[in-house]
């Protein structure tokens, strides 16, 4: 009976592991954040600059997450390696929005790449730009009503390498959250994981027009 409690815990942890060996992964999955989205879930309350009106924010980079194959991701990895600058994460905040999140998304994941500070922000910034996000969705003047998978065609017709299996929209409180791309370490388009593959399903899932 004991065994069988054990068993039942572990398999009822998260699917995730803190501080790991830094470098030990097999993936990124680089997560593009709708801006609208984010700001009227956490933004607008933390009054965050990334929420300004004028600021145009679409899809910004949440982040670039080492990733395991049969599922999991480690996080706040052992490492050597410095921590960031203020002048690094300053100079992140074009592409993620926030110095801020620059930071925390360092603490979190990027300690797990094996690389410096320096080095891991710049391979995101390479990862950012291998994407080409549509320009269909800066033009929205006004909230609109869709179904997930228009978005998922719309960066697969702009970015005709990328397929299905690459690619994953999710949700949040019913509105478009985040697209998630997997690469390999070498920024190469690959298949996602099966934690990583569970799109949004929504048929009306809302989009927040730009700011």
């Amino acid at each position: 009976m004991l065994r069988w409690i054990m068993t039942l815990w572990f398999f009822a942890l998260p699917a995730h592991a803190d501080g790991e060996r830094a470098g030990d992964f097999d993936y990124y999955v680089m997560s593009l954040s709708w801006t609208p989205t984010w700001c009227d879930l956490t933004g607008d309350v933390r009054q965050s600059p990334q929420c300004a009106t004028g600021k145009g924010n679409g899809f910004t980079l949440h982040g670039l997450w080492p990733q395991y194959t049969q599922g999991g991701y480690p996080s706040y990895c052992r490492t050597l390696q410095r921590n960031p600058s203020h002048t690094m994460t300053n100079d992140m905040a074009d592409i993620m929005g926030t110095s801020g999140l620059a930071w925390y998304q360092w603490e979190k994941h990027g300690r797990c790449s094996g690389l410096s500070a320096a080095d891991y922000y710049a391979l995101a910034r390479k990862a950012y730009a291998t994407v080409n996000r549509p320009a269909i969705f800066r033009k929205l003047k006004t909230d609109i009503t869709l179904p997930a998978s228009v978005v998922e065609a719309a960066f697969m017709e702009t970015n005709p390498t990328l397929l299905q299996t690459h690619i994953t929209i999710t949700c949040q409180a019913r509105k478009i959250q985040e697209v998630r791309i997997c690469l390999t370490k070498d920024m190469e388009l690959m298949k996602c994981g099966y934690d990583v593959s569970r799109d949004c399903a929504l048929r009306d899932a809302e989009m927040g027009k730009m700011r």
